[in-house]
């Protein structure tokens, strides 16, 4: 029997006992139940018509991991906490050294690397929302608070052109979505599904308030109070970040999360999280590590839009640190990476910089995430700072623009993005090719594709 990934994940209640966690390469998929000539057993129908409408084929990528090889790996004492098939590696929780070392002897194993090591303490941290308690109403205007977001990029008239969103689905992976399920702001919004890969057993709706801004950027529909830019669209809510700790195994979750996406039909990815520097300094990233391949996730990511899927990810908040620097999965190939700038079109001080280690473009675009307007746990208006905002901003105008440019490949909507921002001309390390003319970018689709399909 074929067993989906979303099947593979559980994890006991031992596993969360454990206070050591690998990641285990694997060498091939020999074993595997699942057949390239059955892809329904592993994604979608409406991942697979995604695909079919982009010419990508289904490969060896997208089976499973090896079963016969996680039932070795778990008769050794480790418990499986994540499973990447893209990438082909295991992740397993495991107090037991020498269990661990019998592990890396397995003729199938290519490679053990520590992970997690438990913090000192395992209180997860109460969700704390620093925005300032604000309702704000702009009657004279149909989005409200949230009117400079879309306007800087002339997002508001593809919603006057019908394209909201509808049909598209948007996965948002993030640290979590605190009162999302609640508060009235969002009781409009398509929830598809939600699902935990730091804690299975755990509720997102309970976890950091992060997620629940973010998402507010694209899912709320409140004429003339606040409308988000993408509120036609349907949401799935991923949580791969653990605010207890800075630590590789997030990367194993964000790409255990990625591929979850990919096989329910997820269109457009949203991630405002990055990495760079870890509780174990040791493994913290360098400038030449930049370069798109370095980092677990930023590999994942430039998979993506192999998949047909499009990733748009924040930049980074470093700007004023020592760091400076974008903030992987910021620097992979094949993904719109979003810094941020103030509604005048200024740049935000903290926005990190690229260019990425290999000399491409860094960051692609930019968008509203200086005082941005978002939704927080109590319902209300708030202003917010950080390319964690104006990723979403971008990802929801992204989206309706997919929506009304459907011949389009993930690849080509990409480049249509860059290629109507305001800089594309000369596009630099600081704002990337520029603001996008979304209205613009249709335009120019439009007059390549005059029939009545568009």
């Amino acid at each position: 029997m074929c067993i989906a990934l979303s099947l593979l994940l559980a994890v006991g209640a031992r596993a969360q006992q454990d206070t050591l966690k690998y990641r285990i390469s694997l060498r091939d998929k020999a074993g595997t139940a699942c057949t390239l000539d059955r892809p329904e057993a592993f994604l979608s129908q409406k991942a697979l018509d995604r695909r079919a409408r982009q010419g990508i084929a289904v490969d060896s990528t997208d089976l499973p991991v090896s079963r016969p090889y996680i039932e070795e790996i778990e008769r050794h004492g480790c418990h499986v906490v994540a499973t990447g098939k893209w990438q082909n590696f295991v992740t397993v929780s495991c107090n037991d050294t020498d269990a661990v070392g019998r592990v890396a002897a397995l003729p199938f194993v290519t490679a053990v690397l520590k992970v997690w090591t438990a913090p000192k303490t395992d209180a997860l941290p109460a969700p704390r929302d620093s925005l300032e308690n604000v309702t704000t109403v702009h009657p004279d205007s149909l989005y409200g608070a949230a009117t400079a977001q879309i306007a800087i990029s002339r997002g508001e008239r593809l919603h006057q052109a019908g394209f909201k969103g509808a049909g598209m689905t948007i996965g948002v992976i993030d640290a979590g979505f605190h009162n999302a399920d609640c508060i009235a702001a969002l009781q409009g919004a398509r929830v598809l599904g939600t699902k935990d890969f730091v804690n299975p057993a755990g509720d997102i709706f309970a976890a950091s308030p992060h997620g629940l801004s973010v998402l507010s950027c694209m899912a709320v529909n409140r004429p003339y109070e606040y409308i988000g830019t993408a509120p036609e669209a349907a949401y799935w809510l991923l949580r791969s970040e653990d605010e207890a700790s800075e630590q590789l195994v997030e990367q194993d979750y964000w790409a255990a999360a990625v591929e979850f996406a990919d096989s329910v039909g997820v269109d457009v990815l949203n991630t405002s999280l990055g990495y760079f520097a870890f509780d174990d300094s040791t493994w913290n990233y360098t400038y030449r590590d930049l370069d798109g391949r370095q980092a677990l996730m930023s590999r994942q990511a430039a998979r993506v839009a192999d998949k047909g899927m499009v990733l748009v990810c924040s930049a980074g908040n470093e700007g004023m640190s020592s760091w400076k620097k974008i903030t992987p999965p910021g620097d992979a190939e094949n993904v719109l990476t979003v810094g941020a700038v103030d509604v005048n079109g200024k740049l935000a001080p903290f926005s990190s910089i690229g260019n990425t280690a290999d000399g491409r473009t860094k960051p692609d675009v930019v968008a509203v995430g200086q005082e941005s307007w978002v939704i927080r746990t109590t319902g209300n208006q708030g202003q917010a700072n950080g390319t964690s905002f104006a990723a979403p901003t971008m990802c929801g105008m992204v989206a309706c623009l997919w929506q009304a440019c459907p011949r389009l490949t993930a690849k080509e909507l990409i480049d249509l993005v860059r290629q109507w921002g305001d800089r594309a001309a000369y596009p630099d390390n600081i704002y990337g090719y520029g603001i996008p003319d979304m209205w613009q970018a249709y335009q120019s689709y439009l007059s390549q594709n005059t029939d009545t399909n568009r």
